[in-house]
C-alpha cells in the first residue's frame, strides 16, 4: 500500500457501513431506536435482578446482571459512533479515542465470552448435579468467577490494543469499517503486520474456541440429563432456562468466528457480521431472556405488581 507521507497520524476517519443516501435519516433513527431500547432493556434486567430477592443471590442471575452491564457497555462504545456515519460531513475519531474503542470493545467482548461460559457451567451444575449445586456454585463463588472474568477480559483487551497500536501509522487515515477494530486498523500500519495477525488469530482463537468448546461440552451433558427427566413439565423448565442462553451464544459466536478466525480479507460482509455482536446481540439479549426465561418474567411481574403479586412455587 502506498504511504502518502511519514507523519504519524493523530486521528482516524471511520468510513462506516455503505448505505443508499436516501436511507440516511431512516438508518439514523433505526440505530438510535436500537440503542435506546438496548439501554432500557438491559437496565430493566439489571434492576430486576438486583431488586428481586429470589434472583439477586442466585449465580445464574448474577451472571445475567453482569451480561446486561456488558451489553450496555458494548452498545455505548459502538452504536453512537455508528450513528455518526449517517450524519453529514466527516467525523474523525482521535488516535486516543480509537485506542480506547478497540481496547474496551475487546475487553468487554472477551469478558462476555467468559460470562457465557460461566452461565453454561452454572446450568450444567444445576441440571446435572442438582444435589451438590448449592455447594459447587454459590453467590460468593460466582462473584469471584465474575471478578476473574473481568480481569481476564481486561488483560485480553490490553494485549490486543498494545499489539495493534505499537505499530507506526503514517499513511492513509481512513478506516474501512464503522469502528476501530483490529483487522481494519492493521491495514493502515506502516510496518509488517504478520506477527500481529498471527497473535490476534491465536489469542482470539484460543478465547473463542476454548469458551465455545466448554459451552458445547456443558450442553451435551445438559441435553442428556434433560432427556432423562421423566415429566414434561420438568423438561420444559430445563429447556426454558437453557434455551435463551443457547440462542444468544449462537448469535454471538458465529459472527465473531466469521470476522476473526479466517484468512485476512476485506469483505463487505465483515461489517454486516460485526453488527451482530456490537448492536444486534446487546439489543436481543434482554428480549430473549425475558421472553424465554420464566423466572425473569415472574420477577418482572412481581416488581411491576408490587409485594402482593404471587410467586410461582
Amino acid at each position: 500500500m502506498e504511504r502518502i507521507n511519514s507523519t504519524l497520524l493523530t486521528e482516524f476517519i471511520l468510513t462506516g457501513i455503505p448505505y443508499p443516501p436516501q436511507l440516511r435519516t431512516f438508518l439514523f433513527g433505526f440505530f438510535l431506536l436500537i440503542y435506546i431500547l438496548t439501554q432500557l432493556g438491559n437496565l430493566l434486567i439489571l434492576i430486576t435482578v438486583c431488586v428481586d430477592p429470589q434472583l439477586h443471590a442466585r449465580p445464574m442471575y448474577i451472571f445475567l446482571g453482569v451480561l446486561s452491564i456488558i451489553d450496555m457497555g458494548i452498545s455505548s462504545i459502538i452504536v453512537p459512533r455508528l450513528m455518526m456515519n449517517f450524519t453529514l460531513g466527516l467525523k474523525p475519531i482521535p488516535f486516543g479515542g480509537c485506542v480506547a474503542q478497540l481496547y474496551f470493545y475487546h475487553f468487554l467482548g472477551s469478558t462476555q465470552c467468559f460470562i457465557y461460559t460461566l452461565m453454561a457451567y452454572d446450568r450444567y451444575l444445576a441440571i446435572c448435579r442438582p444435589l451438590r449445586y448449592p455447594v459447587l456454585m454459590n453467590a460468593k463463588l460466582s462473584t469471584l468467577l465474575v471478578a476473574g472474568a473481568w480481569v481476564a477480559g481486561s488483560t485480553h483487551g490490553a494485549l490486543q490494543a498494545i499489539l495493534t497500536f505499537r505499530l507506526p501509522y503514517c499513511g492513509p487515515n481512513q478506516v474501512d469499517y464503522f469502528f476501530c477494530d483490529i483487522p481494519a486498523v492493521l491495514r493502515l500500519a506502516c510496518a509488517d503486520t504478520t506477527v500481529n495477525e498471527l497473535v490476534t488469530f491465536v489469542d482470539i482463537g484460543v478465547v473463542v474456541a476454548s469458551c465455545f468448546s466448554l459451552i458445547l461440552l456443558s450442553y451435551i451433558q445438559i441435553l442428556q440429563a434433560i432427556l432423562r427427566i421423566r415429566t414434561a413439565d420438568g423438561r420444559r423448565r430445563a429447556f426454558s432456562t437453557c434455551g435463551a442462553h443457547v440462542t444468544m451464544v449462537t448469535v454471538y459466536y458465529v459472527p465473531c468466528a466469521f470476522i476473526y478466525l479466517r484468512p485476512e480479507t476485506n469483505s463487505p460482509l465483515d461489517g454486516a457480521a460485526a453488527l451482530f455482536p456490537t448492536a444486534i446481540t446487546p439489543f436481543l439479549n434482554p428480549l430473549i431472556y425475558t421472553l424465554r426465561n420464566q423466572e425473569v418474567k415472574l420477577a418482572l411481574k412481581r416488581m411491576i405488581g408490587g409485594p402482593g403479586t404471587k410467586s410461582e412455587v
